[in-house]
């Protein structure tokens, strides 16, 4: 991989993937899966606002599992 960046886990990928398009979905955005990735028609701002609700869930996620609350900030 470029950069030497390698996975942890192989199946995140396509998990993540996934909620970036329900994310999308949510937020009124016209990509779907299967559109080779390509967000070149959408805004910046847009585009970093799925970038943040994924943050904000994956953080959730970890707080959970760590057996702490979920912030909803």
């Amino acid at each position: 991989m470029a950069g030497g960046f390698t996975q942890v886990v192989k199946e995140a990928h396509k998990a993540l993937d996934d909620m970036k398009y329900e994310i999308a979905a949510e937020l009124g955005l016209p990509v779907y899966q299967g559109s080779e990735d390509y967000w070149g028609h959408i805004q910046t701002r847009d585009a970093g606002r799925v970038g943040g609700h994924m943050t904000r869930k994956l953080v959730a996620f970890g707080q959970l599992a760590l057996g702490g609350e979920a912030t909803t900030d």
